[in-house]
């Protein structure tokens, strides 16, 4: 016989009658015997005004492995493409369902709920010191086009599944714990990547910006946020902004993104630095013409200054002098776009990053040179070289990477010191809080397109890892 509560779970009716029970028992009882045992034999704690747990004895942790893929499954469904890939961009239909999806699963969880003007979710779980600051994870749920099902999600379906393994372990936090849905880490719409948490951040140049910003269909950020149910009276970001006393810790867990630790037979990457990114957007134009009736040195071709530009990325990148250095022509653009048609025109999106950002602003500068010497040579204009971004480098704390690291030790977790070169919101909410990464293995490290994937065992190790450190940080 059970009885159903919660709309979810269930009891056996035995269990209920201790569960409801016992805690109106005073704890000048805790050295009865038989209160000890009936304590004992619940696996749940029954004067929670005590709050004796510490995470390295007492917390037996069990992952719901099956209900996390489902979960994982299940928001993969909200696409504008169809399986396997995933497509999600901020603030359209598909993008408005994950979120409800979610936030129903915080709900679920126990969590108290809310959003800011942008969309940024926050699920809280009280803990029994609600006056000092929480502790934070979190990640994404936007996918860029074509993209896999892991990236992101993990960080916050793996956090509520993390925060529901405390639960049944019978943990209760010291301070609140709290997930972070984050508003548009991928930069697909608007063409600003981690735009929810460098609006935590106090990014005062972005709220602004973002009053001016379209996107390709010349929708405005703020109608596009209206249309999605947010920001509908306001226009005035900066009441996202959180202070740098809102979080004493914040950590994330994350798919890999990269093949080391699949390759290395490891469990857990703990995460020390993230690369400093910077975008840069660049402009070449010719005269273009008939591809039949422009004799080859009469050409004044933007597509080849483009291609010579490409190749001076690379050059420039690969002898920077730093192993960490990369650089990457993710988009370009000619025009008019017709194979019997000279280029008049030709638009570069690049994206260079190292974990230093003097190597990375010595390699912007050299590719600034480069496109203006290939400019002069091709005889074409060098009509835009604009950096959008340059944002620093981030380093994890201390605090954070230790007790990351002791909980893989006492999970038995091989682990490795990693630094992370894609971009993460942890880089932005390291400005306010301190920060720490989990990195699990995913599948050739693949990312940002369909076969991306981590093993059923990877996510349990992960999900595992987040939940002993936050029951860590939320005790000190």
């Amino acid at each position: 016989m059970s009885w159903k509560f919660f709309g979810s779970h269930s009891l056996p009716l035995f269990f209920l009658f201790f569960f409801y029970s016992f805690p109106l028992i005073s704890t000048q009882h805790n050295d009865d015997p038989t209160f000890k045992t009936m304590h004992d034999f619940s696996g749940y704690p029954v004067d929670e005004s005590s709050h004796t747990f510490t995470p390295s004895n007492s917390i037996s942790l069990s992952v719901d492995i099956q209900a996390l893929q489902k979960q994982i499954d299940e928001l993969s469904t909200f696409s504008d493409t169809p399986a396997p890939s995933v497509t999600r961009i901020l603030y359209t239909e598909n993008d408005v369902l994950a979120r409800r999806y979610v936030k129903n699963l915080m709900g679920l969880a126990g969590l108290s709920v809310t959003e800011d003007v942008v969309g940024n979710i926050f699920g809280r779980w009280d803990g029994y010191e609600p006056e000092l600051t929480a502790v934070a994870t979190g990640s994404h749920i936007d996918a860029i086009p074509y993209s896999g099902k892991y990236d992101g999600v993990v960080g916050v379906l793996g956090a509520i599944e993390a925060i529901n393994a405390l639960k049944r372990s019978g943990f209760k936090p010291k301070r609140s714990l709290e997930i972070i849905l984050f508003t548009s880490e991928e930069p697909t719409r608007f063409g600003i990547s981690c735009l929810g948490s460098r609006l935590l951040a106090g990014s005062e140049a972005l709220a602004e910006a973002l009053k001016a910003t379209v996107d390709g269909q010349n929708i405005s950020f703020l109608e596009a946020a209206r249309s999605a149910g947010y920001a509908r009276d306001e226009d005035d970001l900066s009441r996202v902004f959180l202070k740098n006393d809102s979080y004493s810790a914040f950590v994330e867990l994350h798919i890999e993104q990269a093949p080391i630790l699949e390759e290395e037979g490891i469990s857990i990457g703990v995460v020390t630095n993230i690369a400093a990114p910077a975008s840069i957007k660049v402009d070449f134009e010719g005269n273009g013409g008939h591809a039949g009736g422009v004799l080859m040195p009469d050409r004044n071709d933007a597509g080849l200054a483009a291609a010579k530009l490409m190749l001076a990325i690379e050059k420039h990148a690969t002898e920077s002098g730093s192993l960490d250095t990369v650089g990457t022509v993710g988009i370009l653009e000619l025009y008019p776009g017709a194979i019997n048609s000279i280029p008049s025109k030709a638009h570069l999106e690049i994206d260079v990053r190292d974990i230093e950002e003097s190597f990375r602003n010595a390699v912007i500068n050299k590719i600034h040179k480069a496109a203006k010497s290939i400019a002069k040579k091709r005889k074409v204009t060098l009509s835009e070289f604009k950096i959008i971004n340059q944002d620093p480098p981030a380093h994890s704390n201390g605090s954070v990477i230790k007790a990351v690291v002791d909980a893989s030790d006492e999970l038995n977790l091989t682990y490795k010191y990693m630094i992370s070169r894609a971009y993460h919101d942890s880089l932005f909410m390291a400005r306010i809080a301190p920060m720490g990464m989990i990195f699990i293995p995913c599948y050739k490290g693949y990312s940002h397109k369909p076969e991306e994937y981590a093993s059923p065992q990877d996510l349990e190790n992960g999900v595992k890892v987040l939940a002993l450190t936050l029951a860590k940080l939320s005790l000190r």
